[in-house]
């Protein structure tokens, strides 16, 4: 038996785009838009999304077990800082790996000779086309950190045991965070599946 929407149409049909209307473009990284979508039960809905350039993140980790995290003001969460691994924006035409060798350095003053995808994941995917790709560093050398004008954190080197706690104490909240230090934990033998 196939799923269904409640009526009755398969739920794995094609969306049918009517119209794309620009609403708001910011500096640097979003538009805004409004779809005019016929959905695969044929409803027709009006959805804004927020287009994004995407992104890549590194879960970096030192010889001795100690991952680097950043605690980043972030404004748009409650004014507050969040705990986080070190991240930052595709450039127009980069691939993620690039990108994640230049954030790493740029934030964590850190080079990594070695530099494996973990996953890319969807993160606010009910208005927002963002994707993070999450990459794994290790064999770390000193880089130069320069961080952009804008950005306020302080770096830090926490066991990765006590960064996985942190997760279950509610201190790292971070989706990106979340999902980076628990794919490398499975990859790195630290999780293992129920």
């Amino acid at each position: 038996m196939s799923p269904t929407t409640p009526s009755g149409a398969s739920p794995d049909g094609d969306v049918e785009v009517l119209s794309v209307a620009p609403i708001y473009r910011g500096h640097p990284i979003e538009r805004l838009e409004l779809h005019e979508v016929r959905l695969p039960n044929g409803v027709v809905r009006r959805l804004e999304v927020i287009r994004h350039p995407g992104a890549a993140a590194v879960v970096a980790v030192h010889g001795n077990g100690d991952v680097v995290l950043l605690r980043q003001l972030r404004y748009a969460a409650a004014r507050s800082y969040l705990l986080e691994i070190p991240a930052g924006k595709l450039a127009p035409g980069e691939a993620p790996e690039t990108c994640a060798r230049r954030e790493l350095e740029e934030e964590a003053g850190l080079r990594a000779r070695s530099l494996e995808p973990l996953a890319a994941v969807w993160m606010t995917p009910g208005f927002c086309d963002e994707r993070i790709h999450l990459f794994l560093a290790r064999d770390l050398e000193e880089g130069k950190a320069a961080p952009e004008e804008d950005e306020v954190f302080r770096c830090l080197r926490v066991p990765f045991a006590e960064a996985l706690a942190m997760i279950d104490r509610g201190e790292i909240a971070d989706a990106k965070t979340i999902c980076g230090l628990a794919a490398a934990a499975r990859r790195l033998g630290r999780l293992t599946p129920s």
